[in-house]
C-alpha cells in the first residue's frame, strides 16, 4: 500500500547538515519529475514509521 504523506514515512528523517527533514530515498528522474510536478503520485517507497511492528510480530 503506497501513500503520499512524507510526515509519517520512516524514510523521512532529520538531516543535521541541512537542518531540515529530508527523504532518504534516491528517486530516479521520472519519479522526481512526478513528485515535483505535484501530479497524483503515490510513493512506492513509503514505509510506515511503526516502531511497534516488531513487537506485534513477536506476539
Amino acid at each position: 500500500m503506497a501513500a503520499t504523506s512524507c510526515d509519517s514515512c520512516a524514510n523521512y528523517v532529520y538531516d543535521e547538515d541541512y537542518d531540515c527533514y529530508c527523504c532518504m530515498v534516491n528517486l530516479d528522474e521520472d519519479e522526481m519529475y512526478r513528485f515535483l510536478s505535484g501530479s497524483q503520485w503515490e510513493c512506492p517507497y513509503y514505509s510506515a514509521d511503526d516502531e511497534y511492528a516488531v513487537v506485534r510480530h513477536q506476539m
